[in-house]
């Protein structure tokens, strides 16, 4: 586990072992992306399929290999401190049209720059075809990269770290691990390509035909853009994340490849403008992302209210007197009173009332029923015993 569980408190395990885990996330896409691209090119030709289902199959299988995996091993950990954050079916649709739109929007929003400074010259569109490529373009990209990716990095990886550091580390470690996988995967591809008798792609750092430092630099942003989404406020903050993913993808395959896979709409781009063009936009992305995520934090923070300190002895008092009356804590039983700890509402509801501050009421000792003092009854002290008087009071 990456917490443990000390006198009543929860604290992070040893560093290793989140970055371990960091590191097991990352070798599950990689072997699910190696392994289900050299298999599935075996099952293409076994079946002799062409066309869209040829591209389906395989995709099909990398999610088949890695989600259940990573489903399995974070959900084996019953101490961990934060889930993947999957959501429910409805929150998950929610969640990856709100990554979908934002960094559609942003691409348009920039690429519409380009195109003003002309940078950007664009063919006649073929509505039609380009209907057909984002559909059939967002089942394969889910299933291959997006869906896959974002539960075993952002997901699994981000939550590993998560749990043991601060936002910025596990930020630049996931990305990291992100960086690492499609190295791995090639080796794995080329393993299990060659134990099934197919073509396998060279191995590299880089995807062939792509430059080998402009595309860790493509890849750095791209995943710190991702840990953004994945941030956000939002009950299925992962397929916010996965919803970037395919816009991103579906942008680049449509303005910068759209000529070579018929996507029935494209954009003649000089390399260096379409490199500016895309960091540009995935950096109007992450701040959006991030804009709201600091915009719900202040949000939260003017919710709370002030912290102020105990202002003297009659807000004490007055604490004292609110607290017992107050539904904050388990009730007192006749059996005799017993010390409780109030709830955070009841305690910060005190605090505001009194002027104390949320972290005014102590536990007190409650009461029971039998015991306590009738309203507007006098109490009686025997002769000769000593009155006990509020500290803060003074004698008169």
């Amino acid at each position: 586990m990456a917490t443990k569980e000390k006198r009543g408190r929860t604290e992070p395990g040893p560093a290793w072992r989140a970055w371990g885990r960091a590191l097991l996330g990352g070798a599950v896409m990689a072997v699910a992306l190696g392994t289900g691209n050299a298999l599935g090119e075996a099952l293409v030709r076994a079946l002799d399929l062409d066309g869209y289902p040829a591209q389906l199959l395989p995709a099909a299988l990398v999610s088949a290999l890695a989600v259940p995996v990573v489903l399995a091993l974070r959900s084996g950990r019953p101490g961990s401190g934060r889930p993947l954050g999957l959501g429910t079916p409805a929150s998950a649709a929610h969640g990856f049209v709100r990554g979908l739109a934002v960094t559609t929007a942003c691409a348009a929003l920039v690429l519409g720059g380009g195109t003003a400074a002309g940078w950007v010259r664009w063919s006649g569109p073929d509505p039609a075809a380009l209907v057909s490529f984002l559909a059939g373009n967002a089942l394969v990209a889910v299933l291959l990269e997006a869906l896959p990716e974002e539960t075993t990095l952002r997901g699994y990886a981000w939550a590993s770290l998560r749990d043991r550091f601060g936002g910025v580390l596990s930020a630049l470690g996931t990305t990291l691990v992100f960086l690492l996988v499609p190295a791995a995967s090639t080796v794995v591809q080329a393993g299990v390509a060659q134990a099934v008798g197919v073509e396998a792609p060279p191995m590299g750092l880089a995807p062939a035909g792509q430059d080998p430092v402009a595309y860790p630099v493509l890849l750095s942003v791209f995943g710190l853009t991702l840990i953004a989404a994945r941030t956000a406020p939002g009950r299925a903050p992962l397929w916010a994340a996965i919803g970037t993913h395919v816009a991103f993808l579906s942008v680049n395959r449509v303005v910068f490849e759209g000529g070579r896979r018929d996507a029935g709409w494209s954009a003649h781009v000089s390399p260096v403008h379409a490199a500016i063009l895309e960091l540009g936009y995935l950096a109007a992305t992450a701040a959006v992302f991030t804009g709201a995520r600091l915009l719900a934090s202040r949000g939260r923070a003017s919710a709370t209210g002030p912290r102020t300190a105990v202002s003297g002895p009659r807000v004490r008092a007055a604490a004292a007197w609110l607290r017992p009356v107050l539904p904050s804590g388990p009730r007192a039983t006749a059996s005799g009173g017993r010390r409780v700890q109030p709830s955070a509402a009841t305690t910060y509801s005190v605090g505001v009332w009194a002027g104390g501050g949320s972290g005014l009421v102590p536990p007190v000792r409650v009461l029971s029923r039998a015991s306590a003092p009738r309203p507007g009854a006098v109490s009686r002290v025997r002769p000769g015993t000593a009155v006990r008087r509020n500290p803060g009071t003074r004698r008169r």
